[in-house]
């Protein structure tokens, strides 16, 4: 039977409630009328596992920001696609979006008529960064954070001039490479040392904290890093019973408490096991027998798509790292007893984890400690016979 179902799971699919993130955008919104107001304010990073919504948030704020007359342009970084290409890209829409004032027409180019001709480009196989007018170069260098700081003070200076601030929302930083994530962090600054209205809301995997300060030492004085994990009870409960109400439909207490259990708070879980409960439900009242019997198919659900997809994704060597992971039976685990369950030394294994990093499988905690950046990625694990047969063998 077909249903409009109030439920959204998927990446970054914006839920019909959005529960549990009210104090983070009014924070986020007294930074945006800050920047109105052409005074310089810290970067933000929003960093947590998948599933707790950091891809829902930032484009709520994107939102915000819009609405307030920011210039906002969303990145995903991909592995795949270079990052400052489409940060470069990103300059130039924004150029083109104000060389319609008057105020600003001659600031950029005060030789050049015509601004939104301007284009700014990279070439990630020379390495080289530039900007030309038309069919004519006017700078062409491989020096990737002097070009990239000399475009955001560019804009930068533009954005004051046109009352036009932008901010840039990045998502999946930890997927930046290096020299890429320190050219953005030192444009980004030197940006706001002269109190140009640009600032950058970010999103990514934990490990992005360390990322940021090995590349800049000073970043951390440079973003506000705020956690995003699961959502308190309350806000739990409100995201599973809200959606519902608009179609007249209810759950008894038991039903709720149930869903918060099974689910652990995380808002994908949330969503996806309240999609089958109310695709399933018989009548306007949701009972916990409804939740229970669907259970099954929760799990069934998560390992063939959330869980199987990251899977997927690793080598057979990358695999039994992760059986030696689980079989340390409580996370984080120190790096030494996986090497252990390995029977292999630490040094040995340093490949296959730094493997595993990168993949954004697991990321690194406190001292020499390892946990999974999808959570409850180790029940999968348990659920799968490949384990069994691994564990088997391993005795």
């Amino acid at each position: 039977m077909f249903k409009v179902n109030p439920y959204r799971p998927g990446a970054g699919l914006m839920p019909t409630y959005l529960a549990g993130r009210d104090e983070d955008i009014k924070e986020v919104e007294l930074l945006f009328e800050a920047i109105k107001l052409n005074i310089p304010t810290q970067s933000i990073i929003f960093s947590g596992l998948r599933g707790v919504g950091k891809t829902v948030l930032i484009n709520r704020l994107q939102k915000c920001a819009e609405s307030k007359g920011i210039f906002c342009k969303h990145i995903e970084v991909e592995t795949r696609n270079d990052f400052i290409s489409q940060i470069a890209s990103c300059s130039q829409a924004f150029l083109r979006e104000v060389s319609v004032k008057e105020k600003v027409s001659g600031l950029i180019r005060k030789s050049i008529e015509a601004i939104k001709t301007l284009v700014i480009s990279f070439d990630p196989e020379g390495n080289t960064f530039s900007i030309s007018v038309q069919d004519r170069d006017l700078y062409q260098t491989n020096n990737l954070t002097q070009s990239l700081t000399d475009v955001f003070t560019s804009i930068g200076e533009t954005a004051y001039e046109s009352n036009t601030p932008i901010c840039f929302f990045i998502d999946e930083i930890q997927y930046m490479k290096a020299e890429e994530l320190g050219s953005l962090i030192s444009a980004l600054h030197r940006a706001n040392q002269l109190g140009y209205p640009i600032m950058i809301i970010g999103a990514g995997l934990p490990k992005i904290y360390k990322m940021l300060s090995d590349v800049k030492s000073y970043a951390e004085r440079l973003f506000v890093y705020k956690d995003i994990g699961t959502l308190p009870a309350d806000q739990a409960k409100a995201a599973i019973v809200e959606p519902a109400k608009k179609f007249s439909v209810s759950y008894t207490d038991a039903a709720v408490d149930c869903i918060v259990e099974v689910s652990k708070g995380y808002p994908f879980f949330i969503q996806q096991l309240c999609k089958i409960v109310y695709q399933k439900a018989k009548t306007n009242t949701i009972d916990v027998t409804d939740v229970e019997s669907t259970i099954p198919e929760f799990f069934e659900e998560l390992d063939n798509g959330f869980f199987k997809v990251r899977y997927e994704r690793c080598a057979d060597s990358d695999k039994k790292f992760i059986f030696a992971m689980v079989m340390c039976g409580e996370l984080p685990c120190a790096i030494s007893n996986v090497a252990k369950n390995l029977n292999k030394s630490v040094t040995s294994i340093s490949t296959t984890r730094a493997q595993l990093i990168s993949k954004g499988i697991i990321y690194p905690i406190r001292y020499r400690e390892l946990d999974f950046t999808v959570p409850e990625f180790s029940g999968f694990i348990q659920r799968l016979e490949e384990y069994h047969q691994w564990c088997e063998e391993m005795e």
